[in-house]
């Protein structure tokens, strides 16, 4: 491991509770703020749900191309991501965390939903994000899904209006020329809403398909997964879904009820038929008509 790979896993690692606030530990334990070193001291990422992100905001994409984040919007829910592209260690992470997520899900990028990368760093050049893209689609393996993944590059400008929207703060070492910033995904609705976050570099399969299913507002999904979200509660104190209990307690009192009354009608129906067949008149070889 370089050097400046060392100090970069020395930030992660310190800047990791700043970025899961609900997740440190209790009773102001831990380092305090003012003592931490002064790269790290403006690190985080607390995304606020139901937030605008503002669309018409220029970049480039992987091929050059000037482009709008509003393309990306059209009835469908986004994922989005912000790394920087030369990046030695931690935003590749974000990156494979987030393919092999996806990868896991039947939904399908351009079809389903988009996926955009948006660099914050803006030396970052749409090279440089051609090879991220090309990385990626090696690592998910549907190669016709290429149009619904989008590696962005831009001016600080727009790259400012971006993170401060979805309250993603980092911070940049000129000592090392590497930048200090947390990690996470936003899933966005399709107006461009933050619907959704996830924290760290790994995303269980079911909360992304669970955050996709709520951020696109019900335009995807199967029926399981409408019943999976009335079974399961997102909480953005830790950004993961967890079983509701007091909705599945009424759900299995729903359904004890129906299987009652449903008990009930087979055996009234049942008796009647009984009944039916008893008062039939007897035909002459002896059986009832």
């Amino acid at each position: 491991m370089t050097r400046s790979a060392e100090i970069l896993l020395i930030a992660v690692l310190l800047a990791r509770p700043l970025a899961l606030p609900a997740q440190t530990t209790p009773g102001g334990v831990g380092r305090p703020a003012a003592t931490m070193p002064p790269v790290l001291q403006n690190v985080g990422f607390e995304p606020e749900l139901n937030r605008q992100v503002p669309l018409d905001v220029p970049f480039q994409d992987e091929s050059g191309r000037s482009v709008q984040l509003r393309d990306y919007f059209h009835r469908k829910p986004v994922v989005l991501a912000f790394v920087y592209y030369r990046c030695p260690m931690l935003c590749n992470q974000v990156q494979q965390g987030v393919v092999g997520a996806l990868r896991m899900l039947s939904f399908n990028p351009g079809h389903d939903y988009e996926v955009a990368f948006i660099s914050f760093d803006p030396r970052d050049t749409p090279e440089m994000a051609a090879e991220k893209k090309q990385a990626a689609l090696s690592r998910f393996g549907r190669r016709e899904t290429e149009s619904g993944w989008h590696f962005l590059t831009g001016a600080r400008e727009s790259i400012d209006r971006v993170t401060e929207a979805a309250n993603f703060r980092y911070s940049f070492s000129a000592k090392t020329n590497l930048f200090a910033h947390a990690s996470g995904v936003l899933l966005l609705t399709p107006d461009g809403r933050i619907s959704r976050y996830f924290y760290g570099v790994e995303y269980p399969g079911r909360d992304m398909r669970l955050g996709l299913v709520d951020a696109s507002e019900g335009k995807i999904g199967t029926p399981i997964d409408h019943v999976l979200l009335f079974c399961y509660q997102y909480d953005p104190s830790t950004a993961t879904y967890s079983a509701a209990i007091l909705k599945l307690v009424r759900l299995g009192g729903v359904l004890t009820i129906l299987c009652l009354v449903g008990g009930i009608l087979i055996a009234r129906r049942r008796e009647k038929l009984a009944a039916r067949n008893f008062d039939r008149p007897l035909s002459a070889g002896g059986t009832r008509s």
